[in-house]
């Protein structure tokens, strides 16, 4: 929630950063897209180190420079000592993604991850969706320095949430079978996978960016009317990622879910093109639940990644997935605005439904290879039942501990 509220939630006050900074619209997406950059450098380090070290020192040490990062910020006098600023604040907030993905890969079992980790993500929207309500209300109240100052604040409580209250999961039963898999960074599975959640990350990153200065500069609403659309879309993606998780429980699949709902968006994506000149509440309507849409298939993503490594490496490879997914986070604000300065907002809007099309069309192959790997490990179970090899459950030291990776 803490790195989010920043990631996420600094478009809620881009019309204070354009105003204070006389920022264009190229430059303000540069400026949304510095925190998933600094992300980009380092989360695939943070998760090795989670995977080595635990989640708590991890979490305490990387949200702790995320906060100094930010207060530095919070006191840039030009554009350039801000972006360098919030590119760190990424950098050492990526400590907290694959740690505490690599959390709810320990204490949840198969039949559980998919709403566990749904839940986990919903402190991504959640965390925007209060700095989307909050934040201009500071910087209307206070300043534009007390709301990053929040944010700091923010991450000091995570740290120390971290250091408090994180403790690693119990051993797994001697009995599992291991995961077998290539190291995340050589896997091409992995690698598919996340390309796919990268070109719809796109779409998720450009809604989430431009949806409060679009209204507030092409229909005129005001800053706080179009930061609650941005909070109202944020907490709509937490309840369906809570929902697509116990979705993909039920289903023992998480890939395919995350392929429908990402055609379904397009659809109100495609609609959001062309009500672009249409009345207030119907183009609302539309682009609010695109981006709902749009944000609800992460924890699926994560859940799916983390599955094909295995817990000893969920780390690492959830941290693989979100390089992939920063970097697409990053691009996307920084070519979205020159693309509407160019053209239209209309045309930028349609383009992302091109994205969406294209993650579908990738992880067709990922469906195919994730219900293969389910019909071997109903078979294997069944060997198992069978010679009695599976038979203890004594053996387990908790419930969730009752069924293989």
């Amino acid at each position: 929630m803490a790195i989010s509220a920043l990631r996420q939630g600094l478009p809620s006050v881009g019309p204070a950063l354009q105003t204070q900074f006389d920022l264009s619209l190229s430059q303000l997406g540069v400026l949304f897209g510095a925190v998933s950059l600094g992300i980009v450098l380092t989360v695939i380090p943070w998760g090795a180190l989670a995977d080595r070290r635990g989640e708590r020192a991890v979490i305490g040490a990387g949200m702790t420079g995320a906060a100094v990062a930010i207060a530095v910020a919070a006191s840039a006098s030009s554009y350039p000592t801000l972006v360098g600023a919030l590119v760190v604040a990424g950098m050492f907030g990526a400590s907290a993604t694959g740690a505490s993905g690599r959390a709810v890969m320990g204490w949840f079992a198969r039949s559980q991850r998919g709403l566990a980790l749904g839940i986990r993500q919903t402190g991504v929207p959640l965390g925007g969706g209060l700095a989307a309500i909050a934040l201009p209300l500071i910087v209307a109240g206070f300043s534009l320095r007390a709301a990053l100052l929040s944010l700091a604040a923010g991450c000091l409580a995570a740290a120390a949430t971290g250091w408090l209250w994180m403790r690693e999961a119990p051993p797994p039963p001697p009995h599992r079978p291991a995961v077998r898999a290539p190291p995340p960074t050589r896997d091409r599975r992995l690698w598919r996978l996340s390309t796919g959640s990268g070109l719809l990350v796109v779409a998720q990153s450009s809604v989430l960016g431009f949806v409060v200065i679009y209204l507030h500069d092409e229909r005129g609403w005001s800053p706080a009317a179009a930061a609650a659309v941005l909070a109202a879309v944020q907490v709509g993606g937490s309840a369906v990622r809570i929902l697509a998780g116990r979705w993909s429980d039920r289903r023992e699949e998480r890939v395919a879910p995350m392929r429908w709902m990402a055609l379904a968006g397009s659809v109100f994506l495609a609609a959001t093109a062309v009500l672009t000149t249409g009345p207030d509440w119907l183009f609302v309507g539309a682009i609010a639940i695109a981006g709902i849409l749009a944000m609800g298939w992460n924890g699926l993503s994560f859940t799916a990644a983390a599955e094909l490594s295995g817990r000893e490496r969920a780390g690492t490879a959830i941290s693989v997935q979100n390089t992939v997914l920063s970097a697409g986070g990053a691009l996307a604000p920084m070519l979205f605005a020159p693309l509407v300065e160019a053209t239209s907002w209309s045309l930028a809007w349609a383009t992302l439904t091109a994205f969406q099309l294209a993650g579908v069309a990738v992880l067709g192959a990922s469906v195919t290879e994730e219900r293969r790997r389910k019909a071997a490990r109903d078979a294997r179970l069944a060997a198992q039942a069978t010679d009695g090899s599976w038979h203890s459950s004594t053996q387990i030291p908790t419930p969730v501990r009752q069924e293989p990776m």
